[in-house]
């Protein structure tokens, strides 16, 4: 696999040295680490039945009604990659956790969340953590949340587990328009953590909230003589998707492009543009 890793998922981290993190598939629990070399995959328990995934997202396919210097930058990637999360509960876990608080600290909240309360498993670089099943987030009482600052999100993540194993296998069918449909009827979940959470899943970006602090910081940093509208300015959402118009492929691969931009790895020694975080 060439070109840059997309690491924005809180799950990626450093451990011994390598950027690496635990998945769970419908037939197994994978660690999957990334280096110099590129990427390797290491199946721990269960079966390798069913893989984790990468798609691939392919810079020609930038709308050319982006501004130019937004796009030069992002070709310099080159084509990027990003883990279709597996587990959708783990995508509906990390975009509640992502609500009201900062990105750094809903990072540190997730791994937090993780290694207090979920399964813990070692890979070939350490130990990792996977985010508690949505039974064991309904076990937990009340103040095992507020014991890991998750006191604002606990009504959210049970309204979202009770709901999870009664109808995930249908939410696991949809296209990732319908997931996120589907996700916001669950109480606490709105449109931004639904959008989030199905873009997570299914790999999709085009349905991802385009307006995100995220999005406008990195865009911004990308082309910062572009006139861009300023942080509560609502008319960043309609010319951001405007520019792609009705091309999903293009506002795909310009908001996941962006957001790997500010968050990623490559296998190459030569240092790029961006950062992991």
């Amino acid at each position: 696999m060439s070109g840059a890793l997309t690491t924005d998922h809180p799950a990626w981290h450093v451990e011994n040295g390598t950027l690496a993190r635990a998945v769970r598939t419908s037939s197994g629990i994978w660690a999957l680490s990334y280096d110099r070399a590129g990427l390797h995959t290491a199946c721990l328990e269960g079966t390798e039945d069913v893989k984790p995934a990468f798609p691939t997202t392919d810079p020609t396919h930038l709308p050319d009604a982006a501004p130019a210097a937004l796009r030069q930058g992002l070709h310099r990637l080159g084509s990027t990659h990003r883990l279709a999360n597996p587990w959708l509960w783990d995508a509906i876990t990390t975009a509640i956790l992502r609500q009201v608080v900062r990105a750094e600290q809903a990072r540190k909240l997730y791994r937090t969340w993780c290694r207090t309360h979920g399964t813990t498993v070692t890979g070939p670089h350490g130990a990792l953590a996977l985010a508690p099943s949505a039974g064991d987030v309904l076990a937990l009482a009340d103040e095992q949340f507020a014991d890991v600052g998750a006191k604002f999100h606990r009504t959210a993540l049970q309204a979202a587990a009770a709901l999870y194993d009664r109808h995930h296998a249908e939410w696991e069918r949809l296209q990732a328009h319908d997931l996120a449909t589907a996700l916001v009827r669950i109480p606490r979940i709105g449109p931004w953590t639904a959008a989030a959470a199905a873009a997570d899943f299914t790999g999709d970006f085009s349905i991802y909230p385009h307006d995100d602090l995220a999005v406008r910081t990195w865009a911004a940093q990308i082309a910062p003589d572009y006139p861009w509208p300023g942080k509560k300015d609502k008319s960043f959402g309609p010319m951001w998707t405007g520019w792609a118009g009705t091309d999903h492929t293009s506002l795909h691969t310009l908001t996941l492009s962006t957001l790997t931009w500010g968050s990623h790895a490559h296998a190459e020694s030569e240092e790029r543009c961006g950062t992991y975080r």
